[in-house]
């Protein structure tokens, strides 16, 4: 009687344990799912609550500012901030006086064209930074201000992008020692406004070619067709010129205009510079434009308000991205020309 007294004890005990063990089994894996759900990563609209002022850098409907726009605005929809767009007209004296007016607003964050450079800029980051207001820059590098204040960098590598260019360019086309080319840039900017197309010029002087350098004033993005004068009277003076680098893709986008207006026909005076656009791609079906560098602005308008977004509402650090994509060129612009054609390259 004892023994089976001892058993049954036994087979309770054994019974309680295990109906404790599968309740704590069951309590646990509700837990999981629980803390599953409540830390689920995918979120939609999850920037929401941040208001952003972003700089597009040109005019609206400006052909390089339009593409950066229109990431920006790809952007605004995938993430849900709130943006304040800012217009320059590729202005440094506006694009400053803006940045003083967005640093004053208070936004969340702000994305900022570097072209006004480092000694405009540092000021208003130091202000920015007190506010607590996180910054990034596009297209154009301020890397002083970022090591002193911080924030990151969307674009192009200035330097390197040019002095490719330019090393392309001979490659391409053969260019010697001694061979007569024009620079066009924006060389009575800031230092940092022109380190791309300094890089052109300094990378053909090393190779020996004969460089003429001419100023294309930040308005001439707006307005191309005020280089005219300008072109027409350096290829008059240098008739025998091979080659002219613009500093944009506005200006790349009226080669046709400037050599018409100079008596040139399509390839006399080979055509290259930065970026794509409709007109560019036109202009390599019809034989205006022999090379491009692409710096991918639609990267430039999103990327910067993903790299806010993160910053504010997960504390990541700031994004740095090189967009120099490579080269087009007339082999290959076919492949981005739809896409050209809907601003998007």
């Amino acid at each position: 009687m004892k023994n089976a007294l001892s058993i049954g004890s036994k087979r309770r005990s054994n019974m309680l344990f295990a109906g404790v063990l599968l309740a704590a089994s069951a309590l646990a894996i509700a837990a999981s799912v629980t803390a599953a759900n409540a830390a689920d990563p995918v979120r939609d609209k999850w920037c929401s609550k941040v208001h952003l002022r972003f700089f597009v850098g040109g005019a609206e409907g400006d052909a390089f500012g339009t593409i950066v726009y229109n990431g920006a605005k790809q952007a605004e929809h995938d993430l849900g901030p709130t943006i304040d767009y800012i217009f320059s007209g590729w202005d440094p004296e506006k694009m400053t006086q803006q940045l003083r007016e967005a640093v004053a607003a208070k936004p969340d964050g702000i994305a900022m064209m570097g072209h006004p450079g480092e000694a405009a800029v540092m000021p208003l980051a130091e202000e920015a930074s007190k506010a607590g207001i996180k910054m990034m820059y596009q297209n154009v590098p301020l890397p002083n201000v970022v090591a002193k204040f911080g924030g990151g960098y969307v674009g192009a590598q200035q330097a390197q992008q040019g002095q490719a260019l330019a090393e392309e360019a001979m490659r391409r086309f053969g260019l010697k020692s001694g061979d007569k080319v024009i620079v066009l840039g924006p060389f009575d900017q800031a230092p940092e406004r022109y380190v791309r197309e300094g890089s052109v010029a300094d990378t053909f002087t090393k190779a020996g070619l004969v460089v003429t350098k001419l100023i294309a004033p930040a308005t001439s993005a707006a307005d191309p067709n005020q280089l005219i004068p300008v072109i027409t009277a350096a290829v008059t003076a240098t008739p025998d010129v091979k080659l002219i680098a613009y500093p944009g893709g506005q200006q790349l986008g009226n080669v046709p205009a400037f050599m018409k207006a100079a008596g040139k026909k399509p390839g006399d005076i080979l055509a290259i510079g930065f970026d794509t656009s409709p007109q560019i791609v036109e202009g390599f079906k019809d034989g205006w434009v022999q090379l491009t560098a692409d710096q991918q602005p639609f990267l430039q308008g999103y990327l910067p308000i993903l790299s806010l977004c993160q910053q504010v509402v997960y504390g990541l650090a700031p994004l740095n991205v090189d967009t120099g994509a490579g080269f087009v060129t007339p082999d290959n612009y076919k492949a981005v020309a739809d896409l050209a054609s809907q601003n998007l390259r």
